[in-house]
């Protein structure tokens, strides 16, 4: 099996819903969105086969996955099995025991931010006052001491300003990604792999609402199995992961990747 087959993260689409509809959303998510036919059974079956298997960290992701009603319990399951959790959420709306969820050990938040200009924020999001929620809720982790790290995407000359709104609230760890033609970005071609950032199955795969297994969240469209039926574990040393892995390995030497300002994971997700 090639370098590098071996999945050390999964990213676990819970839901399509989310409060927001972001002009880039590569899951195309909105507050119509649902969350998909895998259960909470389903999603404890995956951790615990994904443990069993070598994983190491597991990312919940949308949509919001707060707004998941099991998102909780497992981020709870995912933690006993040993594993690193990340909860990637707009922080538009954060209740007390989500505070709290976020303060355990072994879990981490990533947020997205568009822009410190408040009006074009809420324009790209498509919903007024969501700049002025995530900021303050960004301003509350740093000052709670949760660990996260926050992706800066999008609008062309807002980075560096967006970097420093950023920095001034005392968020150390910022990455800045692209906007990629996928889901609600897309044009009129369907996406391939020269829009991906080529680190797709490196180490990392992702699970979709239905169970559809991907060698990246952006890359929904290449299937290499879905986990109601056969157990995660098998299809993650499948020979359709092997090669998929391999595929991608060679890409990486033309990838776009952008570089980040903490750590060496890909800033789009």
């Amino acid at each position: 099996m090639p370098a590098g087959t071996r999945i050390r993260s999964l990213s676990l689409e819970l839901t399509g819903r989310c409060q927001l509809t972001c002009a880039h959303c590569y899951a195309d998510s909105s507050p119509r969105g649902r969350h998909g036919s895998m259960t909470g059974a389903d999603w404890r079956r995956v951790l615990d086969s994904a443990a069993g298997s070598g994983v190491e960290a597991v990312q919940f992701i949308g949509g919001e996955p707060t707004l998941h009603p099991e998102c909780a319990n497992l981020v709870d399951h995912a933690l006993a099995a040993g594993l690193r959790v990340e909860v990637f959420t707009n922080l538009v709306r954060v209740s007390r025991s989500w505070w709290s969820l976020f303060l355990r050990p072994d879990v981490s938040v990533a947020t997205s931010y568009y822009t410190s200009d408040s009006a074009a924020h809420d324009a790209f999001t498509g919903v007024r006052g969501s700049h002025a929620r995530t900021r303050a809720n960004i301003a509350e982790a740093v000052r709670a001491g949760v660990r996260l790290r926050v992706v800066v995407v999008g609008f062309d000359g807002a980075a560096d300003l967006a970097c420093a709104d950023l920095g001034a609230l005392g968020v150390a760890d910022i990455r800045v990604g692209h906007v990629r033609e996928i889901g609600r970005a897309a044009r009129d071609e369907p996406p391939t792999a020269a829009d991906l950032c080529g680190q797709c199955a490196q180490g990392r795969a992702a699970i979709d609402t239905f169970g559809n297994v991907s060698p990246c969240v952006m890359a929904r469209w290449i299937s290499i199995g879905n986990v109601r039926q056969e157990p995660v574990d098998r299809i993650l040393v499948s020979p359709r992961m092997a090669a998929i892995s391999a595929d991608f390995a060679e890409r990486r030497g033309d990838s776009d990747c952008p570089p980040v300002k903490s750590g060496p994971q890909c800033g789009d997700h």
